[in-house]
């Protein structure tokens, strides 16, 4: 487990539809590709979390 996960959000139209967590920047880039293909008009924004911030 690292000390930081991404957080990736799903954004239609400047409202955010979806938030997910990932481990690693990497899982986060190749979801985010996905989603490209499947629904070109979502925008996904990644972000680095520290683990501290999400659990205690």
């Amino acid at each position: 487990m690292t000390d930081t996960l991404w957080k990736c959000e799903q954004l239609r139209a400047g409202q955010v539809y979806n938030t997910l967590m990932f481990n690693t920047r990497e899982e986060a880039e190749k979801f985010k590709a996905h989603v490209n293909r499947m629904e070109p008009d979502m925008f996904c924004r990644i972000e680095a979390v520290p683990v501290k911030l999400v659990w205690n």
